[in-house]
C-alpha cells in the first residue's frame, strides 16, 4: 500500500507482476507469533493493513483460525484477488484515515509495506489509532544488514532489496523492482518503533523465499540472529 499520491507509484503497485509477499515461510512465522499474544481468546480482530492479494494471510489463516480477519488495501486490483483467499476486505489509504473506528483492532499486520511508504510516520500514527489500547503490532519488513548484504556492501555491490529505480535494476542481485523506498537494520526498527508510542518491541527473524536453494539452510540459520536475518519481524504494543 503505497502512502502517496504520485501517478507513477501508484501504476507501479497497480502492476500483478510486483510481487506482494515474501513468503509463506515468513507468514506462517509471523502469524505463530501473533497467535501466541493473543492468547486463548476467540474471536479477536485482526486487521491486515496492506494485504495485497491475500497470499500472506492465506499461508496465515490456519494459524489464526478463531480470529475475525480483515484485510484493507487501496489497490482495487489487490483486493480482487484478495477477496477469495480471504472473504472480508476493504478498500482503504493510509494518508487518507483508514475506514476503522479508533481502537478497533485487537492486532494489525503490515507486513511488507513499511518499506514501500513515502511517509511511515503517518503510516504508524494510523495504525496506533485503530489499535486497542495493548494491541499488538506485527509488522515485517526486508532487514537492510541481512548476512548477505553484509557481504555485498563489503564488495560495493548494492545491497539485495534495496532499490534506486522503479525502471530497473542497477547494481544488485536480482531481477525485479519491488519498489522499496526505506529499509531498516534490527536496530533502527526497534528505536523506531519506540519512538512512534509502541512498546514491548521484539525482534526476530525470518527467512526470504528468494534466497538460492544452494543458501537457504544458511539464510534460516541466520534467523536465530536477528540482527542478521533476511527478513525482520517486530512484534510491539500499543503504548
Amino acid at each position: 500500500m503505497s502512502s502517496t499520491g504520485s501517478p507513477t507509484l501508484r501504476d507501479f503497485y497497480e502492476d500483478p507482476a510486483v510481487p506482494v509477499a515474501s513468503g509463506d515461510a515468513r507468514s506462517r512465522r509471523q502469524a505463530r507469533l501473533l497467535a501466541q499474544a493473543l492468547g486463548a481468546t476467540p474471536g479477536q480482530l485482526i486487521v491486515d493493513v496492506g494485504c495485497g492479494d491475500g497470499t500472506a494471510a492465506r499461508a496465515a489463516a490456519p494459524v489464526l483460525a478463531g480470529h475475525d480477519l480483515v484485510g484493507v488495501d487501496w489497490s482495487q486490483d489487490a483486493l480482487r484477488r484478495a477477496r477469495p483467499r480471504m472473504g472480508h476486505v476493504v478498500r482503504g489509504e493510509l494518508d487518507c484515515g483508514l475506514p476503522l473506528a479508533d481502537g478497533c483492532a485487537d492486532a494489525v499486520l503490515f507486513s511488507e509495506v513499511i518499506e514501500h511508504l513515502v511517509d511511515p510516520d503517518h503510516a504508524l500514527d494510523e495504525l496506533r489509532r485503530v489499535l486497542r489500547p495493548g494491541g499488538h503490532l506485527m509488522l515485517s519488513t526486508p532487514n537492510l544488514a541481512a548476512w548477505y548484504n553484509r557481504v555485498l556492501l563489503l564488495a560495493g555491490v548494492q545491497p539485495v532489496f534495496s532499490e534506486v529505480s522503479l525502471r530497473g535494476i542497477h547494481g544488485r542481485p536480482g531481477t525485479q523492482v519491488v519498489g522499496h523506498l526505506r529499509l531498516y537494520t534490527a536496530r533502527a526498527l526497534r528505536s523506531y518503533l519506540s519512538a512512534s508510542g509502541f512498546r514491548e518491541v521484539r525482534i526476530t527473524g525470518a527467512p526470504f523465499h528468494g534466497v538460492p536453494r544452494a543458501l537457504r539452510l544458511l539464510d534460516r540459520a541466520a534467523c536465530a540472529v536477528p540482527g542478521a536475518a533476511s527478513i525482520l519481524l517486530a512484534h510491539a504494543r500499543r503504548g
